[in-house]
């Protein structure tokens, strides 16, 4: 049997598990510098996070011509590559998802990032066999386009009314909005959370701690 109200939490990476906003934050700016663009500021940088990477930095740099789209790729892998260690999981994630896990949810992934960059940080994090499945945006499409979570529903045949998405973006509250699916917004990422109540979450949680003590209660 499974437990409660959802059968299927699908968890964005970036800001909302992993602690890597700024990192890549600066990792964007960094490539614009790289090919001649004008960086954009830090608020700007951090809009993207959770879009496909191509479509995260034509939106983050606007002046760079199409032509030079995969010099920027590049090198935001580049400098992302090199500090990737340097990121960590938010306090409190392990026994969060391990609680979750015990009481039979099945855990998933919904990513902008690269599959390749999916799965180096789940191994350097030691989670494997944590999550149930994953799906990225480089094999899917990018946030808000719902196919990430169809995909996820698909696979486990788990209804949109049994499926919750948490997210520290607007892109992924309206992934969630755009799929059928209800949401939970974290604020301690990269967008602000004033953005999230259009969207219509079911709880804005402020610190892991929160979202734990939420989902205990209400998933």
């Amino acid at each position: 049997m499974r437990p409660r109200q959802f059968d299927l939490i699908a968890f964005d990476w970036d800001g909302t598990l992993f602690d890597s906003t700024a990192i890549i934050t600066r990792c964007i700016q960094a490539a614009v510098a790289d090919v001649g663009g004008t960086v954009p500021t830090d608020q700007a940088a951090s809009y993207v996070i959770g879009m496909g990477l191509m479509q995260a930095l034509a939106h983050a740099a606007p002046d760079v011509p199409q032509d030079k789209y995969p010099q920027l790729g590049e090198r935001y892998k580049h400098h992302y590559f090199a500090h990737q260690h340097d990121i960590s999981l938010f306090d409190g994630v392990l026994p969060l998802l391990a609680d979750l896990k015990a009481r039979h949810h099945w855990l998933t992934v919904a990513t902008g990032k690269s599959r390749r960059g999916l799965d180096e940080a789940l191994q350097a994090v030691e989670l494997k066999g944590v999550f149930d499945g994953s799906r990225t945006a480089d094999e899917t499409a990018g946030k808000p386009s719902p196919l990430m979570l169809h995909e996820l529903m698909r696979e486990f045949g788990v209804a949109p009314e049994r499926t919750l998405m948490i997210g520290d973006t607007t892109h992924d509250l309206q992934m969630a909005v755009n799929a059928g699916c209800a949401s939970v917004g974290v604020s301690y990422g990269a967008h602000e959370p004033d953005a999230f109540h259009a969207l219509q979450p079911l709880h804005i949680a402020h610190s892991v701690r929160d979202l734990h003590d939420w989902l205990g209660a209400h998933a």
